[in-house]
């Protein structure tokens, strides 16, 4: 099984991504792809300078470009979480795998902001607005196709889950659509 993820900065992906974990998943991130693209070529690890190079890559190399490095490093009969996807150029290439599908994770700006100043990650804003400049630009407003697309692929999710309370509320959330799914 590949279960794909996508949805908003701090929306609870990782959280996901994290109880499947738990249950055996290997996990994959088109982040951490390029983050290590941006390291190799000294590009800072900034949020901004992150997805401007995602774009020129898929720009360059084509719009499923990470999605060829992730589905890559998968091995058969292993099952994977897939985070961060922004391009339904992504999607399609990871639909072509037996057994995927895409859940979207959801959560109020507000509760994103909080959590984001929980976490305290270097590459995160440093207040609501800069959370939905953020949103904006992930979700594909002023992007080209080979941009952040977000929205799109929310569209394109086979489940949605909103994460609007607890850590322990999602993940039995969660639990439930794992077993309506038969991975439970």
């Amino acid at each position: 099984m590949i279960i794909g993820v996508v949805g908003s900065i701090a929306s609870g992906k990782s959280l996901l991504g994290d109880v499947l974990v738990k249950r055996g998943f290997l996990r994959l991130s088109f982040s951490a792809e390029v983050r290590n693209e941006a390291a190799n070529k000294n590009i800072p690890i900034k949020r901004k300078e992150l997805q401007d190079l995602g774009n020129e890559m898929r720009l360059r190399e084509g719009n499923d470009y990470w999605a060829k490095k992730v589905i890559a490093k998968m091995e058969k009969d292993k099952n994977y979480v897939v985070e961060g996807i922004r391009n339904p150029s992504e999607v399609n290439a990871l639909r072509k795998l037996e057994n995927f599908i895409l859940v979207n994770v959801e959560a109020p700006v507000e509760r994103r902001f909080q959590w984001i100043m929980m976490r305290q990650k270097d590459s995160d804003p440093s207040s609501l607005e800069g959370v939905k400049v953020i949103d904006a630009r992930d979700r594909g407003i002023g992007e080209e196709a080979h941009g952040q697309q977000s929205a799109k692929c929310i569209e394109m999710a086979d489940y949605h889950l909103m994460n609007d309370s607890t850590k322990e509320k999602f993940e039995k959330k969660f639990g439930k659509l794992l077993k309506k799914i038969h991975i439970a």
